[in-house]
């Protein structure tokens, strides 16, 4: 039974040749791909939210430009079945992408990572063009990635 909400925070980060950062986890001992982000933590802004999960996920240091989607049905948690979600997604962007440590496969976790039991994260580049709904896990990330395709005006 559902007693609770959560609130994700998501950024979508894009390069200079359009390409879009997806993050690549295991969570639970699940695989997902999804969208750089995570937790809103009480008496955090979203936006503040967002900030500090690129940081400690990835280095580096965002500016929020836009909101992009707020989940606007029930969705429940992947990851926690008493839990509702509510996800805010943003557009964002970051001066210096060279820092980034990225992969170019999906899922390609090194052996400590696969053996390990804490969450496990790597990044990777996704071409607009070829980013699919399928690629990503969570269902919210879906709609997103429609919202990105059929957009003319992404910001990179």
């Amino acid at each position: 039974m559902i007693n609770s909400f959560t609130i994700r925070v998501y950024g979508i980060l894009a390069d200079t040749e359009n390409n879009i950062l997806v993050s690549d986890e295991i969570i639970q001992g699940k695989f997902y791909t999804k969208f750089p982000g995570g937790g809103l933590e009480i008496g955090e802004g979203t936006k503040d939210c967002l900030v500090r999960e690129f940081k400690e996920e990835t280095g580096l240091t965002i500016t929020v430009k836009a909101h992009l989607y707020t989940t606007d049905f029930y969705q429940p948690s992947a990851f926690n079945e008493t839990q509702q979600v509510l996800s805010i997604y943003y557009l964002v962007e970051a001066t210096d992408l060279s820092r980034l440590v990225c992969k170019t496969r999906r899922f390609d976790f090194s052996e400590d990572q696969l053996s390990g039991k804490n969450q496990q994260e790597n990044f990777r580049w996704m071409p607009l063009a070829s980013l699919s709904e399928n690629e990503m896990t969570l269902p919210i990330d879906k709609i997103v990635v429609r919202l990105l395709k059929s957009s003319r005006n992404i910001p990179v």
